[in-house]
């Protein structure tokens, strides 16, 4: 018996975790420290002034209590720092310290590698539709009535 096509959200999951584990594992054949996904998505939605934990969290769609703990390991490791806020005395913001933004930059550059990897295993005219499609606006999530 044959498995049922995968549909559309499955297929990017698994887009996305292919993405995530060669970035992860090339990084740590680098000598980089290893981080998890979620550490990853905290870097990728990180804006350079800082970002409060809150909006992590609502970026990456997690609780704020994950994007929290994520962030607190990542302190630890001393790629993030908490700093004042400066539009607001009870709230801090969280950003890349020097060593972050290193690491942070070497992950760029490894995505683009890994990007020119799927361009060779796919081809570029796919890998550029796939780029297109995806950046294209989709509008609002609909809300339809299941059939």
């Amino acid at each position: 018996m044959s498995e049922p096509a995968l549909n559309l959200p499955q297929l990017l999951v698994q887009a996305k975790r292919w993405f995530d584990e060669a970035l992860l594992a090339s990084m740590q054949a680098a000598g980089e420290r290893p981080v998890t996904a979620a550490q990853g998505a905290v870097f990728a939605t990180l804006d350079e002034e800082g970002t409060s934990i809150s909006e992590l969290a609502r970026r990456i769609g997690v609780t704020r209590q994950t994007a929290h703990q994520a962030v607190h390991s990542l302190v630890g490791m001393g790629l993030l720092e908490q700093v004042p806020d400066p539009a607001s005395a009870r709230s801090s913001l969280v950003r890349a310290t020097a060593e972050g933004a290193r690491v942070h930059q070497r992950a760029l550059a490894t995505i683009a590698v890994i990007e020119g990897v799927l361009a060779d295993r796919i081809g570029t005219p796919a890998t550029t539709a796939l780029r297109e499609a995806l950046s294209a606006p989709w509008g609002e999530p609909p809300l339809v009535e299941a059939p």
